[in-house]
C-alpha cells in the first residue's frame, strides 16, 4: 500500500533579534548585556535586556525609563541599521535564490532543493545563524517549516536567537497549545473576541467550524483563522514581489497636538509616502489613515478614490478629509501615532486622478521636488506647511 508523506520542512523564516538595538550592542561594547533603548520621546526598538524588564516598542520614552530607570538611552542610526539589513540580506541571497523579504530584519528563504549541494534545510539553518553572526555580528533566530505560517510562528518562539524545527507529522501538536494572538491576524481586537468566547488557544479555535468563526469575524477573517488554525497555507516563495501598499507613520507621544500640528504631520507622512511611489513607478487608489489613541485603541478610515494616483495634492486632499472624519475621536481621546498608506497600487502609466485643480502644474511641482532631493538630499527643499517642523524619522525599509 503506499501511503504519500507531507512535504518536508523546508521553509525558513529567518528574523534578527531586537534589530537597531542589536546592532548598537553590536557597534558599541559597553551595551552588551544592559539594558539598551533605541529612541528618546518614544521607544523605536529596546534590547532583550529591557524587554525583560516591560519596556515595549512604541512605548513612551517616560513610562519605558519608569520600568527600567537603568536603561540606556541611544538616539537611532537609520544609516547602520539600513547596511547592516543590506549585510544580512547578502548572506540570505547566498544561502537560496528563493527570498522573499518582509522587512529589513526578516525574509522567507525556501531550501527544498538544496539537499544535494548544501544539506538539509536544518544544516542550512544552522550555517545561516552562522554567517549571519560572523559577517554581520548580529544574533538571528530561524524557524524551519513545512509552511510559511508555521515558519513564522516557529521563530517567533524560538526567540531570541534560536533555531526550532516543526517536522511535518508533529505541526498540529506544536501549534495548537499556543496562544491565539500566534495566529497571523490575531491583534488585539480579535483576540478579545475570540477570548470572551473562551477561545484562547490556537487548538480551540481549530475545533470550531468555519462557518461558527465567519459567523464570529467576518467572512474574511473567519475563514483566514480556520485555515491557520489547521496549517494550511499554501502560498509559495514570492521572489521580487512588489508591495500591495506603501505607507509610513509616525509616533507623536502622549502631549495634546493641536489641530494646525496634527495637519504638518500628516502632510509629511503623505509626501513621503507619495514621493516613495513615485520613485517606484506606483500609484494608488484606496488612502488608509491609521490612528492610535492614548489608550492604546486604534482606528482605521480609508476611501477608495475613483483612479490611481500618486500625486501628492491629491493623496493629501483626500487623506485631510479622512482626519477631518476621525476629528471628534481625536479630541474625546488623544491621539498618539498617525499614519498613511496607499494601496490597490498599480504601474504608473496608470492614468493619474483628475481633481478640480491643475493637474500639470501639481505634477511639475512633486517632480522639481524629487529632483532637488535626489540632488541635494531630503531636507534641501520642502513644502511650506512643513517648515521648522521635525518630521521624525524616516525608517529604513526595503524597496518598494
Amino acid at each position: 500500500m503506499f501511503v504519500s508523506r507531507p512535504p518536508a520542512a523546508s521553509i525558513l523564516h529567518a528574523d534578527l533579534d531586537a534589530f537597531y538595538a542589536s546592532v548598537e550592542q553590536r557597534d558599541d561594547p559597553r551595551l552588551r548585556g544592559r539594558p539598551v533603548i533605541v529612541g528618546g520621546g518614544v521607544v523605536l526598538a529596546c534590547s532583550y535586556e529591557a524587554k525583560a524588564l516591560g519596556v515595549r516598542t512604541a512605548m513612551n520614552g517616560g513610562q519605558a525609563l519608569r520600568h527600567c530607570p537603568q536603561a540606556i538611552v541611544v538616539p537611532p542610526r537609520m544609516s547602520a541599521y539600513s547596511e547592516a539589513s543590506k549585510a544580512v540580506f547578502r548572506v540570505f541571497n547566498d544561502t537560496t535564490p528563493l527570498v522573499e523579504g518582509l522587512s529589513i530584519d526578516e525574509a522567507f528563504l525556501d531550501v527544498g532543493g538544496l539537499r544535494k549541494i548544501a544539506g538539509t534545510p536544518v544544516d542550512i539553518a544552522r550555517r545561516l545563524r552562522a554567517d549571519v553572526l560572523a559577517k554581520v555580528g548580529l544574533p538571528i533566530t530561524v524557524g524551519v517549516a513545512r509552511t510559511k505560517f508555521l515558519a513564522k510562528v516557529a521563530s517567533g518562539v524560538a526567540k531570541p536567537d534560536g533555531l526550532l524545527v516543526v517536522p511535518p507529522d508533529e505541526e498540529l501538536e506544536f501549534l495548537h497549545p499556543l496562544a491565539v494572538e500566534r495566529l497571523w491576524g490575531v491583534g488585539e481586537v480579535t483576540a478579545a473576541k475570540l477570548r470572551t468566547r473562551g477561545l484562547t488557544t490556537v487548538g480551540d479555535v481549530a475545533m470550531l467550524p468555519e462557518a461558527a468563526l465567519v459567523a464570529m469575524l467576518g467572512r474574511a477573517s473567519g475563514r483566514h483563522l480556520h485555515a491557520l488554525a489547521h496549517n494550511r497555507d499554501p502560498r509559495p516563495i514570492e521572489v521580487g514581489k512588489r508591495r500591495g501598499s506603501i505607507g509610513s507613520q509616525r509616533a507623536l507621544g502622549r502631549s495634546p497636538k493641536s489641530a494646525e500640528t496634527l495637519d504638518a504631520v500628516l502632510a509629511g507622512l503623505v509626501d513621503r509616502v507619495s514621493r516613495r511611489m513615485r520613485s517606484a513607478g506606483r500609484a494608488g487608489r484606496t488612502v488608509t489613515l491609521r490612528l492610535r489613541f492614548d489608550d492604546f485603541s486604534r482606528v482605521t478610515r480609508s476611501h477608495t478614490l475613483p483612479q490611481a494616483t500618486g500625486q501628492t495634492r491629491a493623496l493629501l486632499v483626500t487623506a485631510r478629509a479622512l482626519m477631518a472624519e476621525a476629528r471628534p475621536l481625536i479630541e474625546k481621546q488623544g491621539v498618539t501615532l498617525v499614519g498613511v498608506a496607499v494601496g490597490n497600487l498599480e504601474n504608473e502609466t496608470t492614468v493619474q486622478l483628475a481633481l478640480p485643480f491643475d493637474k500639470a502644474s501639481n505634477d511639475e511641482l512633486d517632480s522639481a521636488l524629487d529632483h532637488v532631493r535626489d540632488k541635494f538630499g531630503n531636507n534641501a527643499v520642502t513644502r511650506g506647511i512643513l517648515l521648522g517642523r521635525d518630521q521624525g524619522i524616516t525608517v529604513p525599509m526595503l524597496p518598494d
